[in-house]
C-alpha cells in the first residue's frame, strides 16, 4: 500500500493524539475486562456480552490502526497568515444568491467536517477558493447546481 500524506491542522493533529490515547488507555482496557467478564459467564457459542465486547474490541483496534497511519503520514498545515485563501485558512463568504454570511475554516479531507464548518480543500467550495483573495467573486459548481459566492474575510 503506497502512503499517501494526510494533511491536517495542527489542532487536527492534537485531536487525533488525544483519541489515540484514550482508545489504547481507557477503551482497550474495559473492553479486555469486558471479555474476560464474558468468558467467565460460561458457554460462549450463545453469549451476546462475549459477541458484543469482542466486536468492539476489533472496532477499537481497527479505529487504533487508522489513527496511527494518519499520524505517521501526518503532514501539518499551517495557516498562512495572508488575505489568500489556503489550507489552515478561515474564510468569511457570503452566498451571492441569498446574502448570506458563513464562516469556514479549509482543512484536508481527513479532518472535514461540515457541521463545525471544516470544509475540504477537495470540497467544491474549497477546490474553488484556493488560491483566492478577500473580494473575489468566486463560481463554485456543485452536484446541487452552480452558485456564486463573495470572499468577505480571509484569516
Amino acid at each position: 500500500m503506497s502512503k499517501k500524506e494526510i494533511l491536517l491542522t495542527s489542532e487536527g493533529f492534537l485531536e487525533l493524539e488525544e483519541e489515540l490515547n484514550t482508545l489504547k488507555n481507557e477503551d482497550r482496557p474495559r473492553i479486555i475486562e469486558a471479555i474476560k467478564d464474558a468468558r467467565a459467564q460460561g458457554d460462549l457459542s450463545e453469549n451476546a456480552d462475549y459477541d458484543a465486547a469482542r466486536n468492539e474490541q476489533a472496532e477499537v483496534e481497527n479505529r487504533i490502526k487508522e489513527i496511527e497511519y494518519m499520524l505517521a503520514n501526518a503532514k501539518i498545515i499551517e495557516k498562512s497568515g495572508s488575505h489568500i485563501v489556503g489550507l489552515g485558512s478561515n474564510v468569511t463568504i457570503l452566498y451571492v444568491e441569498d446574502n448570506e454570511e458563513e464562516n469556514y475554516s479549509i482543512v484536508g479531507s481527513m479532518e472535514a467536517d461540515p457541521f463545525e464548518n471544516k470544509i475540504s480543500n477537495e470540497s467544491p467550495i474549497g477546490k474553488a477558493i484556493i488560491g483566492k483573495c478577500e473580494g473575489d467573486i468566486v463560481d463554485i459548481s456543485s452536484p446541487t447546481g452552480n452558485y456564486q459566492i463573495k470572499i468577505v474575510k480571509v484569516a
